[in-house]
């Protein structure tokens, strides 16, 4: 007899649509998150005819943290102690075939299944509040399953187990996920009572948020100004931080880098959008209560002989990416600001039209006729307000004595000074 659990898939709720994988599909490829339905079949293939108390799911799925610590209790005297804990996402339990009782081993209520291939669907959807992502850490886990028991008089229960991937989606098309991060750090170099020029570094990326597979564009200026020979470079780090019985356990790990140009003593390199990829990671977990992963990107000066001069800036590795609208906001935004920075005011302002170039001699000479024919005096003071020429253009300022004092006192208001 075999018992084989297969054919997991899922279907999105919320969007709106079903999508059933066909075929043998691993664990790993199984992905879901909150709120989807989760749906298989356990497969039975027997040679003979046999009786079945019943035939059980139960899914699961648990966040765990486990390390351990050796303590000194005193003189010749160690121990180890356990850090533990762990958080329930899913715990759901049905019924294929049979009963719920399994401790009876009557003969009472047993159910036939004759020699072949038998195949019993299930579906189940999965909670709605928020889900941890899958994950494997140094010290602790997220796991997600789907285990089948077939339970039979006098025999053990034969079980089988297949593990499903759970992703909590996290979008980067935030204001605070796409919100640029910046810093700028400098350090001063001592050898006893001799001291060196300073280094300094800046660094700038356009945003917080990132998927895997995207490069990152770093900007950055590194100034050596000391006597040592110095090498710029980047890192993204991953910080997995475990939590239980109020202790708190951290692994960080290296994910990429990149290395720069090395800069003698005098020398200034820049970083115009050099690139760092980020390989295939797990994203970011920042709702579990005893795991949170977490990434950085680390721009650092390595100096020889010396603490290195580094700037930490926050990395989020989101699930959904960069929608193409929201990769232009930052370029755009610059480009608007250095053309409005090159549009300057012209050195010298146009003269207005002269009067002969805005009434013609035709409009002068029908307007004359007017006036002879309608002899009165309002016309005639109409006819000379809207035909009279404007005052002569001139940059001289007709009073000079009230321009400049009244300059002379903008002047002495202005802070600066």
């Amino acid at each position: 007899m075999n018992l084989v659990l297969d054919h997991l898939a899922q279907s999105h709720g919320s969007a709106g649509y079903r999508r059933r994988k066909e075929g043998a599909v691993k664990a790993a490829h199984a992905q879901k998150e909150s709120g989807d339905s989760v749906s298989g079949r356990v497969i039975i293939e027997v040679t003979g005819e046999i009786r079945v108390k019943s035939l059980k799911i139960n899914a699961k799925g648990f966040a765990k943290v486990r390390w351990t610590e050796s303590r000194n209790a005193g003189s010749n005297t160690a121990y180890t102690q356990n850090y533990t804990e762990e958080v329930e996402y899913l715990n759901h339990k049905d019924i294929l075939i049979g009963h719920e009782r399994d401790d009876d081993n009557s003969e009472e209520g047993l159910t036939t299944i004759p020699s072949g291939r038998h195949e019993y669907a299930f579906s189940l959807d999965l909670p709605q509040t928020p889900l941890a992502t899958s994950f494997e850490g140094k010290h602790g886990s997220v796991r997600y399953w789907v285990k089948a028991e077939l339970h039979r008089p006098w025999l053990l229960p034969m079980k089988t187990k297949k593990e499903f991937t759970v992703f909590e989606h996290i979008d980067i098309n935030t204001p605070l996920l796409l919100s640029p991060q910046a810093g700028t750090k400098d350090k001063t170099l001592c050898c006893w009572f001799c001291t060196s020029g300073p280094i300094s570094l800046s660094a700038k990326i356009e945003r917080k948020g990132y998927t895997p597979g995207e490069s990152i564009q770093i900007f950055a200026e590194i100034e050596n100004c000391s006597s040592r020979m110095v090498v710029p470079k980047a890192a993204i780090y991953q910080a997995q931080t475990f939590y239980a019985k109020g202790k708190m356990k951290e692994v960080k790990q290296l994910v990429a880098n990149l290395r720069g140009e090395s800069l003698s003593s005098g020398k200034t390199e820049t970083w115009n959008g050099k690139m760092l990829k980020i390989p295939p990671v797990s994203p970011s977990i920042l709702d579990c209560s005893i795991i949170r992963v977490e990434y950085s990107l680390m721009v650092y000066v390595d100096i020889p002989g010396a603490i290195n001069l580094s700037l930490n800036l926050p990395l989020v590795i989101g699930t959904i990416p960069l929608h193409p609208f929201g990769s232009r906001t930052s370029s755009v935004s610059s480009q608007c600001s250095m053309s409005w920075l090159g549009m300057g005011l012209p050195e010298r302002p146009e003269a207005p039209p002269s009067y002969a170039e805005i009434v013609t001699e035709e409009q002068r000479r029908d307007v004359s006729t007017a006036r002879e024919e309608l002899e009165g005096h309002l016309f005639a003071y109409i006819h000379e307000f809207r035909f009279q020429p404007p005052p002569l253009y001139s940059e001289i300022d007709p009073n000079p004595d009230r321009s400049s004092c009244t300059e002379e006192r903008r002047l002495d208001s202005c802070p600066s000074r």
